[in-house]
C-alpha cells in the first residue's frame, strides 16, 4: 500500500520559516520526480517546487530564492525549506511522486497558514 506521509505544516508569522517533510513508503517502481504543491482556498493547485532523482530542481517564480526543495533518496523522503514566509503562501501543500512508469501518488496535504 502505498503512502505519502506529510508533516510540519502550520501557523507562522509572516517573515517566518517553516519546513515541510513527505515521506513516500510502499512505492515499487523507482521514483523519478518528487515535489510540492499548493492549493490555496477557492485556487487551483499549482506547483510550488519539484526535484529529480538525479537533483535538478523546478521553482515557481513567486517562491524563487525563498524556498528551497531537497531530497534523501534512500528514505524516499523530500522536504520543503520555505523562508521568508508571506501571507499569499498560505494554502494547503500536497506532496507529490511521480514513479518512472509515469504513476503519480498524492499526500494528504498540510496546512501552511502565514499571517501578516
Amino acid at each position: 500500500q502505498v503512502q505519502l506521509v506529510e508533516s510540519g505544516g502550520g501557523l507562522v508569522q509572516a517573515g517566518g520559516s517553516l519546513r515541510l517533510s513527505c515521506a513516500a513508503s510502499g512505492i515499487i517502481f523507482s521514483i523519478s520526480t518528487m515535489g510540492w504543491y499548493r492549493q490555496p482556498s477557492g485556487k487551483q493547485r499549482e506547483l510550488v517546487a519539484a526535484i529529480r532523482r538525479g537533483g535538478t530542481t523546478t521553482y515557481a517564480d513567486s517562491v524563487k530564492g525563498r524556498f528551497t526543495i531537497s531530497r534523501d533518496n534512500a528514505k524516499n523522503t523530500v522536504y520543503l525549506q520555505m523562508n521568508s514566509l508571506k501571507p499569499e503562501d498560505t494554502a494547503v501543500y500536497f506532496c507529490n511522486v511521480r514513479t518512472v512508469n509515469g504513476r503519480d501518488y498524492w499526500g494528504q496535504g498540510t496546512q501552511v497558514t502565514v499571517s501578516s
